[in-house]
């Protein structure tokens, strides 16, 4: 089953000469329990794209399916009833609020859906000593490490039980070594939840790790897209050559015949 569908999306803003395209008939699928990997340098469209398929944004034109319903035709309040019950968000800079409490923080998002406040809080719980975090559940946001930080975005991501979680630079604001037991982590996921995952990344060996496709986007088009080892070891188009040249090389731990240390 398809959990993401992206057919012919564009996204366009401003009006006149002050418009911009940032994407330009994008298409891609996410089947269930699939990862796929969103890469190109910055201005490429990577983060819009995300946005759009986390139904945060509309698209200008083209259609978004997410778990094989179209977005399209539904109310503002519907679409977000289906965004806070199917998909989950892991941000680069975690994007936790600094007033609530590793555990409050897991919980808001039940909360806000109508949840309970003891159910939401027992079941943030859960989802923190799922990630190994219950001893640090009544620590706020500047009493954790930034790995901590990160793995309680990760649980409330979760705690919704979603379908799609999507990832922003989820390992780039974190040293080579809290990356590996965050890519751990996501592997567990997949392999335990069966959620399907859309995540941008400049992480070489992250892509390699855990994503079976990945997607190259430049000013907003796709220019590739294909399996991972397909793409990233024989490129067919020269623009993707070259990305694979510059893009940093940071090494995963627990990545095969990778050093856990930046080249």
């Amino acid at each position: 089953m398809s959990m993401l569908e992206m057919r012919d999306v564009s996204k366009i803003y401003g009006h006149g000469a002050a418009q911009v395209t940032a994407l330009d008939e994008v298409s891609l699928t996410v089947e269930a329990g699939a990862m796929v990997a969103v890469m190109g340098p910055s201005g490429s469209g990577k983060s819009t794209l995300l946005t759009i398929a986390g139904s945060l944004e509309d698209p200008t034109l083209g259609e978004v399916r997410i778990g094989g319903t179209s977005l399209g035709s539904m109310s503002r309040n519907d679409k977000a009833r289906l965004r806070r019950r199917t998909v989950g968000y892991v941000f680069q800079d975690f994007n936790l609020l600094a007033g609530l409490t590793a555990a409050e923080n897991v919980a808001l998002p039940l909360e806000l859906d109508g949840t309970p406040a003891r159910t939401a809080r027992t079941a943030g719980l859960r989802a923190l000593e799922e990630l190994g975090l219950a001893a640090r559940a009544s620590r706020y946001p500047d009493e954790l490490s930034g790995g901590e930080r990160q793995r309680v975005a990760i649980a409330r991501a979760l705690v919704v039980e979603p379908d799609l979680l999507v990832c922003d630079e989820v390992t780039s604001a974190l040293d080579v070594s809290v990356q590996a037991v965050i890519v751990e982590l996501l592997r567990g996921l997949q392999s335990e939840h069966r959620i399907a995952m859309i995540f941008i990344t400049h992480n070489l060996a992250l892509v390699r790790s855990i994503a079976q496709s990945v997607v190259v986007l430049r000013d907003g088009v796709v220019v590739e897209s294909g399996p991972v080892g397909q793409v990233l070891d024989r490129p067919a188009d020269p623009y993707t050559a070259r990305l694979m040249q510059d893009v940093p090389k940071l090494a995963v731990a627990g990545t095969p015949g990778q050093p856990a240390r930046p080249r």
